[in-house]
């Protein structure tokens, strides 16, 4: 098959979702740079590929993506021989459930709070951090007695929520508080295929 495109930028968490996933599958890819130091995202040849003008997105033989979550779903649907994604009812229902939290109280928590230090976006930090925490307690507890997010066996769900808990400490978001969550971490680290996003010097990783 021809290499699936990822329009990715290194330090964004959503790009690393979707390249997590493709490592994840052992599918060829070939990665395109855009720099959203320099507004690449934003100029019109990346607009005519997703009017949103964010990354990731993907080009699958002609098939063109946008949307971390929405890739996530495709990849798992066409790649995935029915590993990452539950067909049945309460299966799947409960992996939306992790992919709406992805997309809502994970990222107005650890990843906004990583936007503020890495990126110097203009956030409050304490509201951020707060909000970090909240969740962190929830999730903490759900896998108290879950080995991921839906069960026995990572789904894309745990993809989904992946990147920006285990960079929340470039945040000052800390994660000592959360035994559960940091051995899912190990899990999904641990899995065939991972790879990693790159680390920042940036909030508690200053002092790591």
């Amino acid at each position: 098959m021809n290499p699936i495109k990822l329009y990715h930028f290194p330090l964004s968490g959503h790009a690393h979702r979707v390249q997590l996933m493709l490592s994840l599958l052992e599918l060829p890819v070939e990665v395109i740079f855009v720099d959203l130091a320099k507004g690449a995202h934003k100029q019109a040849d990346f607009l005519a590929i997703n009017a949103f003008g964010q990354v990731p997105v993907i080009d699958d033989d002609g098939m063109v993506l946008a949307d971390s979550n929405a890739i996530l779903v495709y990849l798992a649907h066409k790649y995935g021989k029915g590993r990452w994604l539950p067909t049945d009812p309460v299966g799947a229902a409960r992996v939306q459930r992790w992919l709406s939290v992805a997309a809502g109280p994970l990222h107005a928590g650890p990843a906004t709070a990583r936007l503020i230090t890495v990126f110097g976006a203009p956030y409050n930090a304490e509201d951020a951090i707060t909000r970090s925490h909240s969740l962190l307690k929830v999730i903490d507890q759900h896998l108290s007695d879950s080995r991921f997010l839906v069960g026995d066996a990572a789904t894309i769900a745990d993809v989904a929520g992946y990147s920006y808990i285990a960079h929340a400490p470039e945040g000052n978001v800390s994660l000592e508080d959360y035994p559960h969550v940091r051995a899912w971490l190990g899990r999904i680290e641990a899995l065939p295929g991972f790879v990693g996003m790159p680390r920042t010097a940036a909030g508690l990783q200053k002092q790591a």
